[in-house]
């Protein structure tokens, strides 16, 4: 499946401010459905590298107006919201969303959990070393196996999750790519994805139009830079990856329909 990104921010990495505006977020949102998202991301707080944190008010304020009107107009559309505070996860849910994507897997906001529990709603726990602001500092962490680290952490918030009341069953992981990470530890991440496997649980990855993309094509635009997503989506796809998180929805889903177009599915 292909999850489109909506920022309804104004500083967001690729595409800040495009959509803060009710009125163009809610026709973004209708022009991805339409080019075949399955689910839609809707994110009132950038999370790139050096951002700094949202208050709950705003975020609440960016985001419940777009996901009250996107539930009405596209009732098929699965909506996410991507969110990392209790507040602001209970109101979207309130106002129709489907799906938690907490880049921070449940730990910047001890309330989280206990907000998303009974509710029933699919969540996303993605790793991330370090915070949004810092977690780049100095060119990304150090790993000794970034995989293997990444893998032990699931294998924790997994546990974590399921102690708190969500169901197994309802969660996604995302590798965080981008999240504290190098250039070789995205390549890596996405070199061994099928190691995810052994937690039998959909795995998510958005690569689209990441720094790293840049680094090694030289291509500093980020919104010139769909060649190389494209390329990372479609081996995420050939290894494993359930969900593909994209600004560019129309080109992943045909390059995803042709790929599966050639193994016959």
């Amino acid at each position: 499946m292909v999850m489109g990104v909506l920022n309804v921010t104004p500083d967001s990495f690729s595409d800040g401010g495009s959509h803060l505006a009710l009125g163009a977020a809610v026709s973004r949102g209708r022009q991805m459905a339409a080019e075949g998202a399955a689910i839609i991301d809707i994110g009132p707080e950038s999370t790139r590298p050096g951002s700094r944190p949202v208050d709950a008010d705003e975020q609440i304020r960016r985001a419940v107006p777009v996901i009250e009107a996107l539930r009405r107009e596209l009732p098929r559309a699965v909506l996410s919201i991507d969110a990392r505070l209790a507040r602001v996860a209970e109101a979207a849910i309130a106002a129709g969303a489907e799906m938690v994507n907490d880049t921070s897997a449940l730990r910047d906001d001890a309330d989280m959990a206990r907000v998303v529990a009974p509710t029933g709603v699919a969540v996303v726990l993605m790793h991330r070393r370090g915070a949004p602001a810092d977690m780049q500092a100095g060119g990304g962490p150090h790993y000794d196996d970034v995989v293997g680290e990444i893998l032990a952490f699931f294998r924790e918030r997994l546990a974590f999750a399921e102690s708190a009341g969500i169901e197994r069953t309802r969660i996604c992981l995302d590798p965080g790519i981008g999240f504290g990470k190098r250039t070789e530890h995205n390549l890596e991440i996405l070199r061994e994805l099928g190691r995810f496997a052994a937690l039998a649980r959909p795995v998510l990855v958005g690569a689209s139009r990441k720094r790293f993309i840049g680094e090694i094509t030289g291509v500093n635009e980020p919104r010139q830079r769909l060649g190389g997503s494209l390329a990372c989506a479609l081996v995420a796809a050939e290894s494993g990856a359930a969900i593909i998180r994209a600004h560019d929805v129309a080109e992943t889903v045909q390059a995803l329909q042709i790929w599966k177009g050639i193994r016959g599915e």
